[in-house]
């Protein structure tokens, strides 16, 4: 098999567990939206992000450096899974002891009023579940079982949405008569309506330990190995990765963060500052379209970046792999933001949330290009220098801390959305400037950028000419998107025939 086909068989097999299964994760958002006001999502939202910054902090860099010394040709994987394994255990305990300790000053942090600490709690445990479980994950994807690898995931997703679907619709609506009346001291017993939105967090909870369970044959095969000599090579590749990664959050989550607390008072007259980041959240789901997309990516293209970075051609096949990877997603930001109208009548089930529709192409875009950053970001991981990972994760933060600071006043959640995509892209920019000088790949930045500028023109004439709401303003946008992906087979698919 080709390096091409095997690297496409792989990402489509991930793609089971990574985007089939959390679309079905995503379709969530139509029930929250239609059986929580933008205010109560907001709990979920603002909890979430905080959930994304302690996720590195429980992993801290373990699954990459995991990677990259496991494919070293003196390394004795056993021993090396034994001690990342050991490691991640003793953290995770220790963190989710202190985190569900400090439950309730984390409820404040989202002004959140006593009495709702037990969320914090299940937080704390979701992560140290999560934790233990990501190096086991990391061997499936090392030894290339994808397939079981897809299979856990989707079984931690479809317990997932089914919880929610239990709890948030299928409770309530035998309670208030709605079907299947006969049940309802049954629901009573299992269900507590003045948990709520917490629902969210619990269902996740049984998820993780599910997935733990399924990982049992992994776990059973670790043995405790606690020497701190050959664990310090591990963790000097892995706090820059750490700190890159708390960088990335800050750049991925801080605006749902800063929203609450920044956003002036009154500033969308009628809502309170935790609906604007309900609304916000709401929207920015719909842009994790495109992120689903690189998160599949991601999990085959990691593995086999490093087992490429050997080969003579590897710099070719990098180049080859961007193009076609930004190709994709750009077909994709077209076709979401050109039709984001029927879109949201799919995922906003509620009026209000559809407020912050015009955030989703900017949040699209942005996601494309963090996907461009993700795939640039190779030459540092294989010449070992991820500390420049380090710098541009830092410096996007700081110019995402920067423009939120000014945006959000003036802009209020655009200015949000445009903070992110700036960040990206200039991370993006910049990481390709460095791999020019560390790590030459000739990647064709000229034509995918002439690519990318078309489909903003495309999107932007969606948006911006007038055309009756209903068929015909459906008609028009469904004509852009495929006239965008037939140019695109046009100029391009002759290439793709030749590979």
């Amino acid at each position: 098999m080709s390096i091409a086909k095997r690297l496409a068989s792989q990402t489509a097999i991930y793609g089971v567990s990574s985007i089939v299964g959390r679309v079905l994760n995503t379709f969530l958002v139509p029930v929250y939206t239609a059986r929580f006001a933008a205010a109560e999502y907001g709990i979920v939202t603002g909890l979430y992000a905080y959930v994304s910054f302690l996720n590195v902090l429980f992993t801290y860099g373990m699954e990459t450096t995991y990677f990259r010394f496991a494919n070293r040709p003196d390394t004795n994987r056993q021993e090396l899974y034994d001690r990342v394994m050991t490691l991640l255990l003793i953290s995770s305990v220790v963190l989710t002891a202190v985190l569900a300790a400090l439950a309730r000053p984390l409820m404040s942090l989202i002004d959140l009023p006593p009495g709702h600490e037990q969320y914090a709690v299940w937080i704390a445990l979701i992560l140290g579940l999560d934790a233990v479980a990501a190096i086991p994950f990391a061997r499936l994807r090392l030894e290339n079982k994808a397939r079981k690898f897809a299979t856990i995931r989707t079984a931690n997703i479809l317990v997932n949405v089914g919880l929610n679907l239990f709890f948030i619709v299928f409770c309530p609506d035998v309670l208030a008569g709605k079907y299947l009346a006969g049940l309802r001291p049954l629901v009573e017993s299992v269900y507590n309506p003045t948990i709520g939105v917490g629902y969210v967090f619990l269902s996740n909870l049984v998820a993780s330990g599910v997935t733990l369970l399924l990982l049992g044959r992994e776990l059973l095969d670790f043995r405790p190995r606690l020497n701190l000599e050959p664990l310090r090579p591990l963790l000097r590749y892995a706090y820059p990765i750490l700190l890159m990664g708390m960088a990335g959050m800050v750049n991925e989550m801080l605006d749902r963060v800063m929203l609450p607390k920044w956003l002036p008072k009154g500033f969308y007259p009628g809502q309170s500052n935790l609906t604007a980041v309900g609304i916000y959240g709401a929207c920015y789901k719909i842009s994790i379209l495109m992120s689903l997309v690189i998160q599949a990516f991601k999990y085959a293209a990691e593995p086999f970046f490093f087992a490429q970075s050997t080969e003579k051609n590897s710099p070719r096949t990098f180049a080859l792999v961007l193009k076609w990877f930004t190709l994709c997603c750009a077909m994709l930001f077209v076709g979401v933001s050109v039709n984001v109208d029927l879109v949201a009548r799919i995922f906003l089930q509620r009026a209000e949330y559809r407020q912050g529709l015009s955030v989703v192409p900017v949040l699209l875009l942005a996601n494309l290009f963090l996907g461009v950053y993700w795939n640039l970001s190779v030459w540092f991981k294989l010449t070992d220098k991820t500390y420049f990972g380090t710098y541009l994760g830092f410096a996007g933060a700081i110019l995402t801390v920067a423009l939120n600071f000014l945006l959000i006043p003036l802009l209020g959640y655009m200015g949000s959305a445009i903070a992110t995509l700036a960040c990206y892209f200039m991370m993006a920019a910049l990481c390709w400037w460095l791999g020019e000088r560390h790590f030459p790949v000739p990647y064709p930045v000229m034509r995918l950028l002439a690519w990318l500028t078309i489909a903003v023109g495309v999107v932007a004439v969606s948006w911006w000419t007038p055309v009756a709401a209903g068929w015909a303003r459906y008609g028009f946008h469904a004509l852009l998107t495929l006239g965008f992906v037939a140019l695109v087979a046009a100029v391009e698919g002759r290439r793709l025939r030749t590979i």
